[in-house]
C-alpha cells in the first residue's frame, strides 16, 4: 500500500475548486502538498486555512504556470526543500464561453495555453525532479473534450488537446517509471450558490449513482492515479462522473 507521509506533490491551480480538493485529499493522507496559484492571494490564504491541521503540510507557491521559467523555478525550490517531487497534478484551467461558429481567437488561444503550456514547458524539469523513483503526472480534463457542450468550444478543444498530450507523454515517460494520466467529469456540483440549481438537479437525476459529481470525487480519482497501485496505468483518461456519461 502507498505510504504517503514521505511523498511530495505539486498541484497547479491548487487553491480552489478541484485543485484544492486534490490538495485536501493528498494532505489528508500525509502528503506534503505545494499549491501553485497565479493571482488570487485571498483564495490562497483560504486554501491554507482549509488544509490546516491535516497530516500533510501545505505550502503556497505563487507563479504563473504558463510562463516558460515558472515550473523549472518552482521545481528547483521544491527539490531544495524536499529532495524530489513524487506527483504533479495539472488542475489549472481557463474557460471563456463562446460559440464554435463565432470564436474569439485570443480567448481560445488563452484557454489552449493554460491547458498545454505547463507540460510543454515543464516536462523535462518534471522528469528530472521525479528521477530515482516512481513519478505521477495527472491532468484534470473534462467530458467536454469528447462531447459537445454549449459555448464550451474553447475549453473543450483545449482539454481534447491536453488528453492527446497526455497519451504522447505517457508513452515516452513510461520507461522512466513515470505514469501520465488524466481524470475527467462533466459538470461539477461545487455547493450551494455556485451553479444553476435547476441544471444541477436535472443532471443529478440523470446520474446513475444518484447525484452530481463533486470536486472530492475527482480528487479521490487523482489520488488513485498517484498511488503505487496505479503503476501499470499509463496514458488513460479516467472518467469519474457517477455513470452520467453512459446515458444516451
Amino acid at each position: 500500500m502507498t505510504r504517503w507521509e514521505n511523498r511530495t506533490a505539486l498541484i497547479a491551480g491548487g487553491t480552489r475548486g478541484t485543485g484544492l480538493a486534490v490538495a485536501h485529499e493528498l494532505a489528508a493522507r500525509g502528503c506534503h502538498v505545494y499549491l501553485n496559484h497565479a493571482h488570487d492571494d485571498t483564495a490562497a490564504e483560504e486554501a491554507l486555512a482549509a488544509l490546516a491541521g491535516l497530516p500533510g503540510p501545505a505550502t503556497v507557491l505563487k507563479a504563473d504556470i504558463t510562463r516558460p521559467d515558472t515550473l523549472p523555478r518552482l521545481l528547483r525550490h521544491i527539490r531544495g526543500e524536499r529532495g524530489r517531487l513524487d506527483a504533479f497534478v495539472h488542475s489549472a484551467a481557463s474557460f471563456h464561453p463562446m460559440d464554435a461558429a463565432r470564436p474569439d481567437a485570443d480567448l481560445l488561444r488563452r484557454d489552449l495555453t493554460t491547458a498545454l503550456a505547463p507540460l510543454v514547458l515543464g516536462i523535462r524539469p518534471l522528469a528530472d525532479a521525479m528521477a530515482g523513483g516512481p513519478g505521477r503526472i495527472v491532468a484534470v480534463s473534462s467530458n467536454g473534450a469528447r462531447r459537445v457542450v454549449p459555448r464550451y468550444v474553447a475549453a473543450g478543444v483545449a482539454k481534447a488537446a491536453l488528453e492527446a498530450q497526455i497519451r504522447y507523454l505517457a508513452v515516452e515517460l513510461a520507461p522512466l517509471g513515470i505514469t501520465v494520466n488524466a481524470v475527467a467529469a462533466a459538470k461539477l456540483d461545487k455547493g450551494p450558490g455556485t451553479a444553476d440549481a435547476a441544471a444541477v438537479r436535472v443532471l443529478a437525476e440523470r446520474t446513475p449513482a444518484g447525484r452530481l459529481t463533486a470536486p472530492a470525487d475527482l480528487a479521490r480519482a487523482v489520488a488513485l492515479l498517484c498511488s503505487d497501485e496505479a503503476a501499470w496505468i499509463h496514458g488513460q483518461v479516467v472518467t469519474a462522473d457517477g455513470g452520467l456519461s453512459l446515458r444516451a
